[in-house]
Protein backbone atom coordinates (compact mmCIF):
# COMPACT_ATOMS: atom_id res chain seq x y z
CA UNK A 1 0.00 0.00 0.00
CA UNK A 2 0.91 2.92 -1.03
CA UNK A 3 1.97 5.63 2.08
CA UNK A 4 0.07 8.98 2.19
CA UNK A 5 2.26 12.23 3.48
CA UNK A 6 2.14 12.60 6.91
CA UNK A 7 0.40 16.38 6.50
CA UNK A 8 -2.53 15.13 4.33
CA UNK A 9 -3.13 12.23 7.23
CA UNK A 10 -3.06 15.10 9.53
CA UNK A 11 -5.31 17.09 8.14
CA UNK A 12 -8.07 14.36 7.00
CA UNK A 13 -7.36 13.56 11.34
CA UNK A 14 -8.43 16.95 11.38
CA UNK A 15 -11.58 17.33 10.05
CA UNK A 16 -13.06 13.75 10.69
CA UNK A 17 -12.22 15.19 14.43
CA UNK A 18 -13.83 18.59 14.04
CA UNK A 19 -16.98 17.11 12.18
CA UNK A 20 -19.85 16.50 14.53
CA UNK A 21 -21.74 14.55 12.00
CA UNK A 22 -19.01 12.64 10.57
CA UNK A 23 -17.91 12.67 6.76
CA UNK A 24 -18.79 10.58 4.12
CA UNK A 25 -16.26 9.36 1.88
CA UNK A 26 -17.57 11.09 -0.89
CA UNK A 27 -17.07 14.20 1.04
CA UNK A 28 -13.38 13.35 1.76
CA UNK A 29 -13.03 12.79 -1.98
CA UNK A 30 -14.65 16.48 -2.97
CA UNK A 31 -12.44 18.44 -0.06
CA UNK A 32 -9.09 16.40 -1.11
CA UNK A 33 -10.05 16.22 -4.09
CA UNK A 34 -9.07 12.53 -4.61
CA UNK A 35 -9.96 9.74 -6.11
CA UNK A 36 -12.82 8.01 -3.92
CA UNK A 37 -10.19 4.70 -3.91
CA UNK A 38 -7.51 7.37 -2.18
CA UNK A 39 -9.93 8.57 0.35
CA UNK A 40 -10.50 5.21 1.52
CA UNK A 41 -6.26 4.62 1.99
CA UNK A 42 -6.02 7.56 3.42
CA UNK A 43 -9.04 7.17 5.84
CA UNK A 44 -7.57 3.69 6.78
CA UNK A 45 -4.06 5.67 7.08
CA UNK A 46 -5.68 8.33 9.99
CA UNK A 47 -7.28 4.81 11.26
CA UNK A 48 -3.89 3.35 11.58
CA UNK A 49 -2.48 6.38 13.25
CA UNK A 50 -4.99 7.58 15.60
CA UNK A 51 -7.27 5.16 16.81
CA UNK A 52 -10.23 3.62 15.47
CA UNK A 53 -12.84 5.94 13.79
CA UNK A 54 -16.64 5.84 15.00
CA UNK A 55 -19.09 5.11 12.04
CA UNK A 56 -22.56 7.70 12.24
CA UNK A 57 -26.02 7.98 10.51
CA UNK A 58 -27.48 11.31 10.26
CA UNK A 59 -30.79 12.96 9.64
CA UNK A 60 -31.90 9.69 7.76
CA UNK A 61 -29.30 9.27 5.30
CA UNK A 62 -28.06 6.11 4.83
CA UNK A 63 -24.38 6.90 3.75
CA UNK A 64 -21.71 5.85 5.81
CA UNK A 65 -20.21 8.61 8.12
CA UNK A 66 -16.75 8.17 10.03
CA UNK A 67 -15.71 10.85 13.51
CA UNK A 68 -12.59 10.51 14.89
CA UNK A 69 -12.40 11.15 18.55
CA UNK A 70 -8.50 10.72 19.41
CA UNK A 71 -6.80 12.71 22.25
CA UNK A 72 -3.30 12.22 20.12
CA UNK A 73 -3.98 15.30 17.66
CA UNK A 74 -3.77 18.08 20.74
CA UNK A 75 -0.02 17.92 20.71
CA UNK A 76 0.17 18.01 17.10
CA UNK A 77 -2.17 20.84 16.02
CA UNK A 78 -0.63 24.64 15.97
CA UNK A 79 -2.08 27.79 15.18
CA UNK A 80 0.15 29.96 13.24
CA UNK A 81 -0.36 33.45 13.22
CA UNK A 82 -1.68 33.96 9.46
CA UNK A 83 -4.46 31.74 10.94
CA UNK A 84 -5.49 34.05 13.81
CA UNK A 85 -4.69 37.10 11.57
CA UNK A 86 -7.52 35.83 9.62
CA UNK A 87 -9.72 35.21 12.20
CA UNK A 88 -9.45 39.45 13.10
CA UNK A 89 -9.98 40.09 9.97
CA UNK A 90 -12.74 38.64 9.23
CA UNK A 91 -14.19 40.06 12.59
CA UNK A 92 -13.50 43.43 11.27
CA UNK A 93 -15.35 42.44 7.84
CA UNK A 94 -18.52 41.43 9.84
CA UNK A 95 -18.49 44.01 11.74
CA UNK A 96 -18.50 46.45 9.17
CA UNK A 97 -21.89 44.20 7.48
CA UNK A 98 -23.73 45.24 10.64
CA UNK A 99 -23.07 41.58 11.57
CA UNK A 100 -21.81 42.90 15.49
CA UNK A 101 -23.07 39.80 17.19
CA UNK A 102 -21.46 37.48 14.72
CA UNK A 103 -18.07 39.97 14.55
CA UNK A 104 -17.93 39.31 18.56
CA UNK A 105 -17.62 35.93 18.60
CA UNK A 106 -15.18 35.61 15.76
CA UNK A 107 -13.44 37.79 17.85
CA UNK A 108 -14.19 35.56 21.15
CA UNK A 109 -12.33 32.73 19.25
CA UNK A 110 -9.84 34.77 18.42
CA UNK A 111 -8.82 35.65 21.96
CA UNK A 112 -9.04 31.97 22.91
CA UNK A 113 -7.15 30.36 20.23
CA UNK A 114 -4.45 33.21 20.96
CA UNK A 115 -4.34 31.76 25.06
CA UNK A 116 -4.09 28.47 23.42
CA UNK A 117 -1.46 29.15 21.39
CA UNK A 118 0.32 30.99 24.34
CA UNK A 119 0.45 27.93 26.69
CA UNK A 120 1.70 25.82 24.06
CA UNK A 121 4.67 27.75 23.01
CA UNK A 122 6.61 30.73 25.06
CA UNK A 123 8.01 31.91 21.79
CA UNK A 124 7.81 35.52 21.30
CA UNK A 125 8.14 35.49 17.89
CA UNK A 126 4.27 34.10 17.68
CA UNK A 127 2.78 37.03 19.22
CA UNK A 128 5.60 39.38 17.17
CA UNK A 129 4.44 37.93 13.88
CA UNK A 130 0.23 38.29 14.51
CA UNK A 131 0.68 41.92 15.37
CA UNK A 132 2.81 42.68 12.07
CA UNK A 133 0.59 41.03 10.19
CA UNK A 134 -1.99 42.93 11.38
CA UNK A 135 -0.54 46.39 11.24
CA UNK A 136 0.62 46.05 7.51
CA UNK A 137 -3.23 43.95 6.53
CA UNK A 138 -5.99 46.69 6.42
CA UNK A 139 -9.24 46.44 4.90
CA UNK A 140 -10.98 48.77 2.30
CA UNK A 141 -13.23 50.85 2.52
CA UNK A 142 -16.44 49.77 0.73
CA UNK A 143 -20.25 51.23 0.53
CA UNK A 144 -22.96 48.66 1.36
CA UNK A 145 -25.77 47.52 3.41
CA UNK A 146 -25.33 47.36 7.10
CA UNK A 147 -28.15 45.81 8.90
CA UNK A 148 -28.84 46.30 11.94
CA UNK A 149 -29.75 42.59 14.08
CA UNK A 150 -31.95 42.65 16.98
CA UNK A 151 -29.59 41.18 20.17
CA UNK A 152 -29.29 38.06 20.96
CA UNK A 153 -31.70 36.89 17.45
CA UNK A 154 -29.05 34.49 15.93
CA UNK A 155 -28.70 32.70 19.24
CA UNK A 156 -32.53 32.00 19.21
CA UNK A 157 -33.08 30.93 15.90
CA UNK A 158 -30.41 28.76 16.53
CA UNK A 159 -31.62 27.31 19.00
CA UNK A 160 -34.91 26.98 17.45
CA UNK A 161 -33.37 25.20 14.12
CA UNK A 162 -31.13 22.66 16.61
CA UNK A 163 -34.58 22.17 18.58
CA UNK A 164 -37.06 21.90 15.43
CA UNK A 165 -39.93 24.14 17.56
CA UNK A 166 -41.82 26.64 15.53
CA UNK A 167 -40.45 30.05 15.87
CA UNK A 168 -42.67 33.32 16.42
CA UNK A 169 -41.70 36.77 15.07
CA UNK A 170 -42.83 40.25 14.18
CA UNK A 171 -42.13 40.83 10.80
CA UNK A 172 -42.20 43.86 8.64
CA UNK A 173 -43.07 43.71 5.22
CA UNK A 174 -42.05 46.44 2.84
CA UNK A 175 -45.65 47.82 1.75
CA UNK A 176 -47.68 45.95 4.11
CA UNK A 177 -46.73 46.32 7.78
CA UNK A 178 -45.85 44.43 10.68
CA UNK A 179 -47.46 40.99 11.52
CA UNK A 180 -46.60 38.43 13.31
CA UNK A 181 -45.16 35.09 11.19
CA UNK A 182 -44.70 31.48 12.41
CA UNK A 183 -42.03 29.43 10.70
CA UNK A 184 -40.21 26.46 10.74
CA UNK A 185 -36.69 27.06 10.71
CA UNK A 186 -34.52 24.90 8.41
CA UNK A 187 -31.42 27.11 8.80
CA UNK A 188 -30.07 30.59 7.94
CA UNK A 189 -28.22 31.72 4.88
CA UNK A 190 -25.81 35.01 5.22
CA UNK A 191 -24.77 37.19 2.34
CA UNK A 192 -25.60 41.20 1.70
CA UNK A 193 -28.26 40.46 3.96
CA UNK A 194 -28.91 37.70 6.55
CA UNK A 195 -31.95 35.17 5.98
CA UNK A 196 -34.23 32.76 7.67
CA UNK A 197 -35.07 29.83 5.74
CA UNK A 198 -38.34 27.59 6.19
CA UNK A 199 -41.67 27.65 5.42
CA UNK A 200 -44.45 29.08 7.23
CA UNK A 201 -45.76 26.66 10.51
CA UNK A 202 -48.85 25.50 7.77
CA UNK A 203 -46.23 24.49 5.27
CA UNK A 204 -45.28 25.02 2.00
CA UNK A 205 -42.49 25.47 -0.11
CA UNK A 206 -39.13 27.52 1.93
CA UNK A 207 -39.70 31.14 2.21
CA UNK A 208 -37.02 34.33 3.08
CA UNK A 209 -36.85 35.94 5.74
CA UNK A 210 -35.19 39.21 6.23
CA UNK A 211 -33.07 38.64 9.48
CA UNK A 212 -33.25 42.77 9.82
CA UNK A 213 -37.16 42.88 9.56
CA UNK A 214 -37.48 40.13 12.02
CA UNK A 215 -37.97 41.29 15.72
CA UNK A 216 -39.06 40.08 19.01
CA UNK A 217 -38.77 36.12 18.36
CA UNK A 218 -40.20 33.43 20.57
CA UNK A 219 -39.29 29.77 20.47
CA UNK A 220 -42.46 27.93 20.66
CA UNK A 221 -43.39 24.42 22.10
CA UNK A 222 -44.69 23.27 18.56
CA UNK A 223 -42.04 20.71 17.21
CA UNK A 224 -41.63 19.67 13.31
CA UNK A 225 -40.02 17.77 11.05
CA UNK A 226 -37.69 19.15 8.62
CA UNK A 227 -38.15 18.01 4.76
CA UNK A 228 -35.81 14.96 4.21
CA UNK A 229 -35.19 16.22 0.58
CA UNK A 230 -34.64 19.97 1.67
CA UNK A 231 -30.88 20.74 1.51
CA UNK A 232 -29.74 24.13 2.76
CA UNK A 233 -26.68 24.49 0.59
CA UNK A 234 -28.34 23.15 -2.89
CA UNK A 235 -31.21 25.75 -1.64
CA UNK A 236 -28.44 28.82 -1.52
CA UNK A 237 -26.78 27.38 -4.61
CA UNK A 238 -30.33 27.49 -6.77
CA UNK A 239 -29.54 31.81 -7.20
CA UNK A 240 -27.22 34.39 -8.14
CA UNK A 241 -27.44 35.95 -5.25
CA UNK A 242 -30.36 35.32 -2.67
CA UNK A 243 -34.01 35.40 -4.56
CA UNK A 244 -35.30 31.79 -5.13
CA UNK A 245 -35.96 31.32 -9.23
CA UNK A 246 -36.32 27.97 -11.24
CA UNK A 247 -33.09 27.36 -12.05
CA UNK A 248 -31.94 28.11 -16.02
CA UNK A 249 -28.79 27.56 -18.69
CA UNK A 250 -26.77 30.89 -18.54
CA UNK A 251 -24.11 30.92 -21.06
CA UNK A 252 -22.10 34.45 -21.58
CA UNK A 253 -19.39 35.16 -23.68
CA UNK A 254 -16.53 37.71 -22.56
CA UNK A 255 -14.48 39.93 -24.88
CA UNK A 256 -10.80 38.62 -25.16
CA UNK A 257 -9.50 42.16 -23.45
CA UNK A 258 -12.06 41.22 -20.19
CA UNK A 259 -11.30 37.27 -20.08
CA UNK A 260 -8.32 37.19 -17.67
CA UNK A 261 -10.07 39.10 -15.24
CA UNK A 262 -13.45 36.82 -16.07
CA UNK A 263 -11.37 33.37 -15.51
CA UNK A 264 -10.54 34.83 -12.17
CA UNK A 265 -14.32 35.74 -10.65
CA UNK A 266 -16.78 33.03 -9.33
CA UNK A 267 -20.20 33.66 -10.92
CA UNK A 268 -21.63 30.45 -9.69
CA UNK A 269 -20.66 27.20 -7.87
CA UNK A 270 -22.02 25.48 -10.89
CA UNK A 271 -20.03 27.50 -13.83
CA UNK A 272 -17.64 26.07 -16.48
CA UNK A 273 -15.40 27.84 -18.32
CA UNK A 274 -14.56 27.48 -21.64
CA UNK A 275 -11.26 29.67 -23.46
CA UNK A 276 -12.41 30.05 -27.23
CA UNK A 277 -9.84 30.43 -30.26
CA UNK A 278 -10.74 34.16 -30.65
CA UNK A 279 -9.28 34.90 -27.09
CA UNK A 280 -12.62 35.08 -25.61
CA UNK A 281 -13.86 33.28 -22.73
CA UNK A 282 -17.01 31.17 -21.93
CA UNK A 283 -19.11 30.95 -18.82
CA UNK A 284 -21.71 28.50 -18.42
CA UNK A 285 -23.51 28.20 -14.78
CA UNK A 286 -27.52 26.97 -13.87
CA UNK A 287 -28.98 29.58 -11.68
CA UNK A 288 -32.17 31.18 -10.82
CA UNK A 289 -32.51 35.19 -10.69
CA UNK A 290 -32.45 36.98 -13.44
CA UNK A 291 -32.39 40.39 -11.90
CA UNK A 292 -29.58 39.92 -9.65
CA UNK A 293 -27.59 38.67 -12.64
CA UNK A 294 -28.36 41.41 -14.90
CA UNK A 295 -27.39 44.00 -12.16
CA UNK A 296 -23.99 42.28 -11.88
CA UNK A 297 -23.70 41.87 -15.88
CA UNK A 298 -24.33 45.63 -16.10
CA UNK A 299 -20.86 46.31 -14.60
CA UNK A 300 -19.26 44.47 -17.11
CA UNK A 301 -20.04 46.95 -19.46
CA UNK A 302 -20.11 46.29 -23.63
CA UNK A 303 -16.85 43.31 -22.58
CA UNK A 304 -19.46 40.73 -21.94
CA UNK A 305 -22.53 39.39 -24.08
CA UNK A 306 -25.34 37.04 -22.87
CA UNK A 307 -25.77 34.16 -25.78
CA UNK A 308 -28.57 32.07 -23.41
CA UNK A 309 -31.29 32.54 -22.30
CA UNK A 310 -32.69 34.94 -25.01
CA UNK A 311 -35.11 36.91 -22.04
CA UNK A 312 -32.04 37.31 -19.60
CA UNK A 313 -30.14 39.04 -23.22
CA UNK A 314 -33.64 40.96 -23.83
CA UNK A 315 -33.65 41.54 -20.02
CA UNK A 316 -30.53 43.30 -19.14
CA UNK A 317 -30.50 45.71 -22.78
CA UNK A 318 -33.68 47.12 -21.09
CA UNK A 319 -31.80 47.88 -17.66
CA UNK A 320 -29.31 49.40 -19.89
CA UNK A 321 -31.59 51.39 -21.86
CA UNK A 322 -33.28 52.83 -18.96
CA UNK A 323 -30.30 53.89 -17.41
CA UNK A 324 -29.09 55.83 -20.41
CA UNK A 325 -31.88 57.03 -20.96
CA UNK A 326 -32.18 58.06 -17.40
CA UNK A 327 -28.39 59.39 -17.19
CA UNK A 328 -28.41 60.70 -20.82
CA UNK A 329 -26.06 58.78 -22.04
CA UNK A 330 -25.59 55.87 -25.12
CA UNK A 331 -24.29 51.95 -24.32
CA UNK A 332 -24.78 49.46 -26.96
CA UNK A 333 -25.33 45.78 -25.29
Amino acid sequence: MRYERATDIVDLAVRLQASHTGLTMDRIAEEFRISRRTAERRRAAVEQAFGPLERRECFGDRRRRWRLRSAKLAGLLGIPPQDLAELELSAETLARAGAAERAARVRDCAQKLRALQRHRSSSPDHDCDLELILGTERLAMQPGPSPILEPGLLDQLREAIRRYRVVDFAYRSPGKGEARRSVRPYGIVHGAHSYLVGPTARGGDPRLWRLDRLADPVLTDEGFEADPDFDLRRYAERSFGIYQQEPFEVVLRFAPEAAAEAAAWRFHPTQTLTRNDDGSLTVRFTAGGETEICRHLFTWGDSVTVERPTRLRRRLAEMCSRLAARHGYDRAN
